[in-house]
Parts: C-alpha cells; sequence; structure tokens
C-alpha cells in the first residue's frame, strides 16, 4: 500500500501541474461556467493548489526515504486536500456546477478524486503512524 500512497500523491501533483497549465492555456478547455465570479472562485485556488503539490512532494520524497517527517508531510497533503474539497465541493454545489455539461463532469471528478486522495492518505497514513514515526535507519542508504 506504500506504493499506491506514493502513485496518489505523484498523480495529484501532476493534476495539479496539468489543471493550472490548462486553465492559463485553454482556460474554456475546462471551465464549468464563463462568467467573471467564476474566473475570480478559481483564480483564488493557484496559492493553495501550490501549497497542496509542495506538501505531495515533500511526502512523496520523505516517504520514499522512510523518514519520520513523512508522517507530518502526508497528514499535510490530506488535510489540504480535504480542504479544498470543501471549497471547491460547496461552491459548485451552491452554483449548480456539476450540471453544467462537460465542464460540470470534469469539475464532479476533480472534486471526487481530491476527495478519495485525501481520505485515503490520511487514514492510511494514521493506520502505519507507527511505522511511519519510527527511526527506520536500516532501510535508508548509509553514508560513504
Amino acid at each position: 500500500m506504500r506504493r499506491t500512497i506514493q502513485v496518489l500523491l505523484t498523480g495529484a501533483i501532476v493534476l495539479d501541474i496539468v489543471y493550472w497549465t490548462l486553465w492559463y492555456a485553454d482556460r474554456d478547455a475546462i471551465a464549468s461556467l464563463h462568467t467573471g465570479s467564476y474566473y475570480d472562485f478559481e483564480n483564488a485556488f493557484p496559492l493553495a493548489d501550490t501549497w497542496l503539490g509542495i506538501t505531495c512532494l515533500l511526502a512523496l520524497l520523505m516517504l520514499r526515504a522512510r523518514r519520520p517527517s513523512a508522517f507530518l508531510w502526508l497528514i499535510c497533503a490530506g488535510s489540504a486536500g480535504l480542504y479544498l474539497f470543501g471549497m471547491d465541493f460547496l461552491y459548485d454545489v451552491e452554483n449548480g456546477i456539476f450540471t453544467k455539461g462537460g465542464g460540470g463532469a470534469f469539475e464532479a471528478v476533480i472534486v471526487a478524486v481530491t476527495l478519495g486522495f485525501s481520505v485515503t492518505v490520511l487514514r492510511w497514513t494514521w493506520r502505519h503512524r507507527g511505522e511511519l514515526l519510527s527511526d527506520d535507519s536500516e532501510h535508508r542508504p548509509t553514508s560513504p
């Protein structure tokens, strides 16, 4: 399951990069609405998504290195994802985004993936906290 978590973290990083690349390169390809308020809402997310990406990257690196700090970064990544899920889901429900054709369906997938990712990472992290927080120095490469 550790490998699955690493794949999820990598996927989150890639999805973050792809989403924002598309948003700035061809907004119409992924926008669910074409209103100023929708654009303003989406434009408020890059900093939060960057934080999510950073926490995912650090969690991935520390998990691979078997460092106890992986626990911290996994909790940060999962909670950042849950927060973003909450913001996105509530806005989408209040504004009927999920019923807006292909863009709405795409948004529903993003929201569902964010929730699934966050809950999976947090659940796995909590269940493996003892292993994550132990000093796994026998699994670390030694310095020459």
